[in-house]
């Protein structure tokens, strides 16, 4: 995808113009639309298009134009703001994609720079797709536009504004990329060299094996991967962008590149979905990506721990007692609660070795997730409310949606395990996604901290979202990078 910033629309093959509820032309509409000899006003007035947010009209080979198409864009009754800019963006690019033209011109040039930048950014968002392996696809059935202009009023500001969204944007294609690989493809170490690659950006990263692991004691999360032939990995990339020596910030991700369930096995139906129980480390990679793809002025360190969860002969049974790094005692009552045990070494080692201002995991950790929010929202733990807060306030300026779930001390009682310090499920399958929380909680030893239990969001079917398009998300970059942005950049 070419993405052009002009200062005029000139010959394209699809001009998209803005058109606010009512049918309002924006812009240069009134001008398109003369010159059509009211082609343009006509074609609204002929059907049901009044200018609603995220609905579009082709209006097909007016005369007067230098375009084969005008494309008519409802932005509806409000003020443009980030996202009714990058749903308008989104619904342009959607509308043609397959429509057989190369060129999108979107004739934005009445708003700010700023905005022509949040346009290509949502367009870039917009048109992801993962058809590498796809080998028949019929020429109809792939994106033909290839190049998308925008009109502005300012050519360098555009792209000055352009510049960080882009990094941003190539950060959430990596991330999604990592989620839509399938697992034989994309096993620890793979994920690991995945993530050793990103030191071109200038980020620091070191892969640790199973012997260093051994020999840190992280028992929790190496019990998780002993059933697999593939060697576990924990993934430390940091990116030192603020004063030397300032606390940084942690970020940790689980990365369960396939999850059968262990001992305790899933039922097969659905259980190939189970290749992307790795977003919330796919997240923090795509996050440091962020970070160090527009030079953000901040340290931040992002820890993934990386495992395969498979039933072999040696694999961790049910009732087993292990060690976890912090010296606490663990019963694993089921081998599917892995993710947990994966985080509690990873959470343990952040704090101990970075000390940072806070921690934040991502993790595609609970079903119960799911079942308490439904598939639109992530849910989100912390003992801290200056944690939580930034979270929600960058959240909802690049629309991914959080709830806040409780951390009640009267549920701790439910992972207590008669034999060891904790266990790693509660009694049966109330609350799940808070036991599951309140574990995690214990291996923060007091730093504050947030945990996204982004399970409901990782993946999506049937988008409803223009800039996420079905299939890997890349949940939860676009929060952070955002949310370190406005509240932590000195």
């Amino acid at each position: 995808m070419k993405i052009e910033f002009v200062a005029v629309s000139g010959v394209t093959d699809v001009l998209a113009v803005l058109v606010g509820d009512g049918r309002v032309l924006a812009g240069k509409g009134p001008e398109h639309d003369a010159a059509t000899g009211g082609a343009l006003g006509r074609a609204m007035s002929a059907g049901r298009f009044t200018g609603a947010e995220n609905t579009t009209l082709v209006v097909a080979g007016p005369s007067g134009v230098e375009a084969k198409t005008v494309l008519l864009v409802g932005t509806g009754k409000d003020e443009l703001t980030e996202a009714g800019i990058e749903t308008a963006a989104g619904a342009a690019y959607h509308a043609v994609k397959l429509s057989g033209a190369e060129t999108l011109t979107l004739d934005f040039g009445h708003l700010t720079p700023e905005q022509a930048a949040r346009a290509a950014f949502a367009v870039r968002l917009a048109a992801y797709t993962f058809n590498k392996y796809r080998t028949t696809l019929k020429p109809e059935k792939i994106a033909s536009v290839t190049t998308v202009r925008i009109v502005t009023s300012d050519l360098r500001a555009a792209e000055a504004a352009y510049e960080p969204m882009s990094a941003v944007a190539d950060a959430v294609v990596f991330a999604r990329d990592l989620v839509a690989e399938p697992a034989n493809v994309l096993y620890p170490a793979e994920f690991a060299r995945r993530v050793k690659d990103l030191e071109r950006l200038g980020l620091k990263v070191e892969i640790l094996g199973e012997a260093e692991m051994e020999a840190l004691g992280m028992w929790t999360l190496l019990g998780v991967g002993q059933g697999s032939r593939r060697e576990s990995q924990l993934a430390v990339i940091q990116w030192n962008g603020g004063e030397p020596g300032a606390q940084p910030l942690g970020f940790v991700g689980k990365g369960v590149c396939f999850d059968t369930g262990g001992i305790s096995i899933k039922p097969a139906e659905g259980m190939e979905d189970m290749k992307w129980d790795m977003g919330g480390a796919a997240a923090v990679a795509g996050l440091m990506h962020a970070l160090a793809g527009r030079k953000a002025k901040v340290n931040a360190v992002g820890v993934l721990g990386l495992v395969e969860n498979m039933p072999d002969g040696n694999a961790q049974r049910p009732g087993d007692v292990v060690i976890s790094m912090s010296g606490q005692s663990v019963e694993v009552i089921n081998t599917d609660a892995e993710g947990r045990l994966v985080l509690a070494d990873a959470l343990w080692y952040t704090q101990d070795r970075f000390k940072p201002k806070f921690m934040i995991d991502l993790a595609t950790l609970t079903g119960a997730a799911i079942v308490a929010l439904g598939l639109d929202y992530a849910a989100l733990y912390s003992n801290d409310e200056a944690v939580a807060g930034p979270i929600f306030a960058a959240a909802e300026k690049v629309g991914e949606n959080f709830w806040r779930m409780p951390l009640p001390k009267q549920y701790e009682k439910h992972i207590d395990s008669p034999i060891a310090d904790v266990k790693n499920v509660g009694n049966g399958r109330a609350g799940g996604s808070i036991t599951a929380a309140l574990f995690l909680q214990r291996f923060v030893n007091g730093t504050p901290w947030a945990h996204l239990d982004i399970a409901p969001t990782a993946w999506v079917n049937k988008s409803t979202i223009n800039t996420v398009p079905d299939g890997p998300v890349g949940f939860g970059v676009r929060t952070l990078d955002r949310m370190v942005a406005d509240s932590y950049e000195g």
